[in-house]
């Protein structure tokens, strides 16, 4: 007996933010702000000595010994799992990480303004956003992280004003390998559910 497969097809709202270009403008506006304050981010902490200079990786060391003391209390802001990260992972390699999440921060940034691999930028920039919730810092971070979230549920039409529009036709994605430019067929309509008599 074969198993029975049953698809839920997207509701008119959710198609229409997540699927049709129509929605592309508001997707500009919110890649455009987070982007901005990804490369804001990255560019500030390029030509901080605490971050990228000398003494790189200070700052990272300072944002572990704020977040080590988080974890104390019936309710810590950091927990175990991810202080211990912080503690032999992080700490001792302070420097590569300062490098790394300040080329990650203009990465995301730039990916997001001109709208390429926005989905695996907006990825990227959640991740960052969630480690540093995770060691107990709030700022933007909550904002940004729920926009992130938005433009990676939207890849498919949040760079349709970038470029995306042009290089994923390209390029394609791991299940839709490159059509050298052809357009790309229409979505086949998912398959009625059947109902029980």
């Amino acid at each position: 007996m074969q198993p029975v497969t049953q698809t839920i097809p997207p509701s008119p709202l959710e198609r229409l933010l997540f699927q049709d270009p129509r929605s592309a403008p508001l997707w500009l506006i919110v890649r455009l702000i987070t982007g901005w304050e990804w490369l804001t981010g990255g560019w500030e902490k390029l030509f901080d000595p605490a971050w990228t200079g000398p003494d790189s990786g200070q700052a990272i060391v300072g944002f572990v010994n704020r977040a080590l003391p988080q974890t104390q209390g019936a309710h810590p802001n950091v927990t175990g799992w991810y202080a211990w990260f912080l503690q032999y992972v992080v700490a001792p390699n302070a420097s590569a990480w300062a490098w790394a999440i300040t080329l990650g921060e203009l990465a995301v940034g730039l990916g997001l303004i001109v709208g390429l691999f926005t989905g695996v930028a907006a990825f990227f920039g959640g991740l960052m956003n969630a480690s540093y919730l995770l060691g107990g810092t709030v700022s933007t971070n909550p904002i940004l992280f729920i926009l992130a979230t938005w433009l990676v549920l939207a890849w498919k039409v949040a760079g349709w004003w970038g470029l995306d529009r042009w290089v994923l036709p390209r390029l394609g994605t791991p299940w839709w390998p490159g059509r050298r430019g052809e357009a790309a067929a229409p979505a086949e309509e998912p398959p009625s559910v059947p109902r029980a008599a």
